[in-house]
């Protein structure tokens, strides 16, 4: 890899504003409350930090109810705040990503306010309006049409009814969405990962879906149809290539894509000619099962069907899914850092997932997010993944002094950045060394990818770049397994006190234990 851009060698750490750091004692994490943890990320050795919606919001759902594009919200601060916030990341050498949100408006938004006002307003194809409705779905349940009564039409939201599409067929809605852009790469973002970037454009006739003949009475009423006319339409690909051409008209940026689709139509994203977004979000390890024979499959699938000269990623966690350590355990959770850390391309950390926090459990009478207040029991609330970081011990965890908007975690005192700092063998700590050895090893970034071998609960691989071999060996099991490898040393392991150690042509693994070995040739 030769004069990578900075993005492709990138560690990026999602921020959840609002869970991070509290400065002001309302509960709710905020722009001062990064500023005052950026050190933080530092020691970590992350290079990019991505911030969640921070525009101005009826919060509806908690920022991507966007109501003005280019100002903060009250409680996040200001943009003075903002501004010194993007000063000192830049002097800290980190960069700054911003979420984007171009498929929905707030329902309070200016722009909606117009368009909803009357049938004659100019704005009212900004949005998508029809007499009758057809069988397209909100995300969080029910139809997605909602009744105007003022206007008698409905208008389509892929999610809330508070957070209505924009119709990105009317080149004025692009033109001020791109706007919106331009403003914020102005002010010096270093790029922007793209809100549910495969629903942008619907259908132009409304079609109804047609039925999913796969679906099944025990599943989500959600896949009962195939959501062909809502989604992942072609006509999306020129609006990304069109937005992928004016980030590119500012100096090293980078455009991110939040994208569930199969592998075969994520790959799309790309764009011809690599035209389209840098990173479609690659969630496969995210969406995985836990052993090692299904994450060697995905992780060779991915990397055989990635475009020529397309650039991996890869994440294990976001604001949207449980978090890892909830998903595999907490014994697995350092054999996923180890996976992460040791694959080529750009990583994405979720906050938290560096001490290990795992899912908090939310009571009913706590539950915030809209999606769970919706439909109930069903598992679509995303608090339990969303709660405050913890760094420290205290009632509050040093998050804040006041009532936390979402309850901390019940294993705070000993999950949390002021213990594991202090512990040689944390995570946090496992974290540090492996982002560090990843600077030190630009193979691990870009170097060659040999094949994913499995031998029970082993997983194996090789990365090397035609002078150096490392060799990755990873227990995905809680039993000792006495793995075959090439003499070398280890360079650092799940277990810190072996690092350094010689290793012969066997290793033995206890349960849960990875290793990265040096090959001595």
């Amino acid at each position: 890899m030769h004069n990578p851009v900075w993005w492709q060698s990138a560690v990026i750490y999602e921020v959840y504003p609002r869970s991070f750091q509290d400065s002001n004692e309302d509960g709710i994490g905020d722009l001062d409350g990064i500023i005052q943890r950026l050190d933080y990320l530092v020691r970590l050795g992350v290079d990019a930090i991505w911030v969640a919606p921070i525009y101005r919001s009826p919060m509806a759902d908690f920022g991507y109810d966007v109501a003005g594009y280019c100002s903060i919200d009250p409680i996040f601060g200001t943009m003075e705040d903002f501004d010194r916030l993007l000063e000192e990341t830049h002097r800290r050498n980190l960069r700054l990503i911003l979420d984007f949100v171009p498929n929905h408006s707030s329902d309070q938004h200016p722009w909606f306010i117009e368009s909803r006002s009357s049938r004659e307003n100019l704005k009212r194809d900004w949005y998508l309006w029809r007499d009758e409705p057809n069988n397209w779905r909100s995300n969080f349940g029910g139809s997605g049409w909602e009744w105007d009564e003022r206007t008698n039409q409905y208008y389509y939201h892929s999610f809330l009814k508070e957070q209505p599409d924009l119709n990105w067929r009317n080149p004025d809605v692009r033109a001020a969405m791109f706007d919106v852009l331009r403003f914020w790469l102005d002010k010096g973002v270093d790029g922007f990962r793209v809100d549910v970037m495969w629903l942008i454009i619907k259908d132009d006739q409304y079609r109804d879906n047609p039925p999913n003949p796969e679906f099944s009475a025990t599943q989500s009423s959600g896949n009962s149809l195939l959501t062909i006319y809502n989604s992942n339409r072609p006509e999306v690909h020129e609006v990304v290539a069109e937005m992928r051409s004016l980030i590119d008209s500012y100096p090293e940026r980078v455009l991110i894509g939040e994208i569930y689709l199969p592998l075969k139509d994520l790959m799309t994203y790309y764009g011809l000619d690599l035209n389209g977004a840098n990173l479609p979000f690659n969630f496969l390890l995210l969406q995985c099962t836990w052993n090692a024979q299904a994450i060697a499959r995905v992780v060779s699938e991915y990397m055989k069907v990635l475009p020529h000269g397309a650039w991996p990623n890869w994440v294990l966690g976001n604001h949207d899914n449980a978090r890892i350590a909830t998903r595999v355990g907490r014994s697995q959770s350092v054999i996923a850092a180890m996976l992460l850390l040791t694959l080529p391309g750009t990583l994405t950390i979720y906050y938290g997932e560096e001490i290990g926090m795992t899912n908090a459990l939310i009571r009913a009478e706590d539950v915030q997010d809209p999606a769970e207040k919706r439909q109930p029991g069903i598992g679509m609330g995303r608090d339990p993944e969303r709660t405050p970081l913890t760094w420290d011990s205290s009632e509050k965890a040093g998050f804040t002094q006041g009532r936390p908007w979402l309850p901390i975690g019940a294993d705070h005192q000993t999950v949390n950045v002021e213990v594991e700092e202090s512990d040689k063998a944390s995570i946090l700590n496992l974290y540090r060394r492996l982002i560090a050895l990843r600077r030190a090893y630009p193979m691990l970034v870009g170097g060659h990818l040999g094949v994913l071998t499995t031998l029970g609960d082993l997983l194996c691989y090789e990365r090397s770049d035609g002078n150096q071999r490392l060799v990755v060996l990873l227990n995905l099991g809680q039993s000792p397994i006495h793995a075959e490898t090439e003499a070398g040393i280890i360079l650092t392991g799940t277990d810190f006190r072996r690092d350094l150690e010689q290793v012969g042509n066997f290793i033995e693994l206890r349960g849960s234990e990875g290793v990265i070995v040096k090959i001595i040739s």
